[in-house]
């Protein structure tokens, strides 16, 4: 992303986006533009809201308390949003919202939590779920924030999944051998990643999974990884073998 202008505040607003159209900040943004950052009126932010691209925005202040954003100029088209699907066990609420952020950085369009044997977190706060996915494509300027979905039971999982997408399983119990090797003939393919909790699936998903046409089994290295830790290489290793870090 060359010549992108980081240090720029950058919100995300559920709202249309076009020329001179104020759209009024919520109250937590407005506290975050107004007091945290302490911007004044007619200062410059950056608005998305993951369909009509990226705009540069002027404040505009009405009374002590609103605040609007003026869309002035588009700086980048809408693009379409990542195809690739994060599926995982949900981890306790500290490193969920820690795994949310690293999954939307790396690229994950879909957040799917997946009620496992072992789950330690057996009920997802869907809210919060979203609200870190926003924080995090606000701050990497990613335009589109991924789709949260509700969590479900494993077997739901598993019966309700796209046959023609596959499913790299990350298995602490398969071979070490490379996963690169297996995943470079995935490039071009719909593909979802699957991680499962700290105790690692059970005798019986594992079966399940191995049993189902459309899944690949790969391994994480020689070492056993925290789920959180795993996360970020599974999805570095698809991005770089398979997905959208490789070009031509």
């Amino acid at each position: 992303m060359p010549d992108y202008d980081f240090s720029a505040p950058r919100l995300f607003l559920d709202s249309a986006l076009e020329p001179d159209r104020a759209v009024e900040a919520d109250g937590p943004q407005a506290n975050y533009l107004l007091n945290v950052l302490r911007l004044g009126d007619g200062a410059s932010v950056l608005a998305f809201n993951g369909r009509d691209g990226e705009w540069a925005a002027r404040l505009r202040r009405e009374g002590k308390k609103r605040l609007f954003l003026v869309p002035e100029a588009r700086l980048r088209e809408q693009t379409p949003p990542s195809d690739l699907h994060y599926c995982f066990a949900p981890l306790k609420a500290a490193r969920l919202d820690y795994t949310v952020q690293k999954a939307v950085e790396m690229g994950a369009g879909v957040l799917q939590p997946v009620l496992t044997q072992h789950v330690q977190a057996p009920r997802v706060n869907r809210e919060r779920m979203r609200a870190n996915a926003v924080e995090a494509a606000e701050q990497c300027g990613i335009l589109s924030v991924p789709e949260c979905r509700e969590a479900l039971r494993f077997d739901r999982f598993l019966a309700e999944r796209e046959p023609e997408r596959v499913l790299i399983f990350c298995d602490e119990r398969a071979d070490a051998a490379s996963p690169l090797d297996v995943l470079a003939p995935l490039r071009g393919r719909p593909l979802a990643v699957l991680i499962g909790p700290e105790g690692g699936f059970s005798a019986d998903e594992r079966r399940s999974l191995l049993a189902l046409p459309g899944v690949v089994r790969i391994s994480l290295g020689p070492r056993i990884l925290r789920a959180d830790t795993a996360a970020v290489a599974a999805l570095a290793l698809i991005q770089a073998s398979a997905g959208d870090w490789t070009t031509g």
